[in-house]
């Protein structure tokens, strides 16, 4: 029987720390899997490349892929929706939206019709468990084979995982393990440091998540070195909202809407579609991002200097020097 230990992989810190303990405990058949959203920040691929260059391990990219569910919504729309009445002029916008863009987060949410939120986090399984589970383990399961899957999660990440077990079995041979569960933060970055490994440089540049570039789940003081330091990013989120929008059956979707139940204004319970685009967009979002006190008043002493180290990890009180190994022994 053969063992194959496959990393979960996404540039971020958690999950180099997971790989880096894997190869300090020279496993078997060790492969790394990175599943492409198409919403990463080009620093975290080029983190990626650095990560295998470095380690000696090859990284898989895998893609989900929705040509077939934007097909089948596309005949829905058609039939259904002018069916039930919906008005022809929203039937006509969402049917061109709904082409495949070959980006799988902007896919993903045209074929939904809205983006993701904290209540509703479909983006994780469908972008990344679905796409390695259907790419790289399958093809692997049924021959009588091992397959530990190792999964860079930690308890104190969110109520969710506190009750995670290390290790589980899945079935078909597979098992999901999870070395890191009971690391704090301090830990992961010492793995890093040890293995003489530098975190993605984006976490000296205000980020928390160095996943999706914005994740739906980022923070407010994030949105804002985001919006100071890659305004192209702003500029590519509210693209894909009117894209998403035009897709949706209400006609509005707002990328952190979801995720943001109450607005300084009031519940968007109560707002109609286009009242929401107009007040919770990616660009007053942004907006909001700069402000303290409740979003009543402009922070005046909120950094300008995209270039300045921000790290909330502490990342950029000295320059990042790797354990030299022979002395750690």
């Amino acid at each position: 029987m053969t063992t194959h230990n496959i990393v979960s992989v996404s540039g971020g810190k958690d999950s180099t720390a997971t790989l880096l303990a894997a190869l300090a405990l020279d496993v078997p058949n060790l492969r790394a899997v990175f599943a492409d959203t198409g919403n990463e920040h080009e620093q975290t691929h080029e983190y990626l490349e650095y990560l295998e260059e470095v380690t000696g391990i090859p990284i898989t990219r895998v893609k989900a892929d929705f040509t077939h569910q934007i097909a089948g919504k596309r005949k829905f729309i058609e039939t259904k929706w002018r069916e039930q009445g919906v008005e022809e002029q929203v039937v006509l916008a969402a049917l061109e939206a709904l082409q495949p863009t070959g980006i799988p987060f902007l896919d993903l949410c045209i074929w939904k019709g809205r983006f993701p939120s904290r209540k509703a986090q479909f983006c994780t399984m469908e972008l990344k468990r679905d796409p390695m589970l259907e790419q790289v383990l399958m093809p692997l399961m049924g021959r009588g084979d091992m397959l530990i899957s190792w999964q860079g999660v930690r308890a104190d990440e969110s109520l969710n995982r506190r009750y995670l077990s290390e290790c589980d079995e899945v079935g078909g041979g597979l098992f999901n393990y999870r070395p890191i569960l009971k690391w704090d933060i301090p830990a992961v970055f010492e793995a890093h440091r040890y293995m003489g490994i530098k975190p993605n440089p984006l976490y000296s540049q205000g980020m928390g998540r160095v996943g999706c570039m914005p994740c739906i789940n980022c923070r407010k003081d994030e949105l804002r070195e985001i919006a100071l330091r890659f305004p192209e990013v702003i500029d590519r989120i509210d693209r894909w909202e009117r894209l998403v929008q035009q897709a949706s059956k209400r006609g509005a979707a707002t990328f952190f809407a979801g995720s943001n139940a109450k607005h300084p204004k009031g519940s968007i319970s109560d707002m109609t579609a286009l009242e929401v685009m107009e007040i919770a967009n990616i660009r007053q979002a942004v907006e909001w991002s700069k402000t303290v006190r409740g979003g009543i008043q402009y922070d005046l002493l909120m950094a300008s200097d995209q270039n300045a180290c921000s790290s909330s990890y502490g990342l950029c009180d000295s320059e990042w020097e790797p354990i030299n190994m022979s002395e750690a022994a």
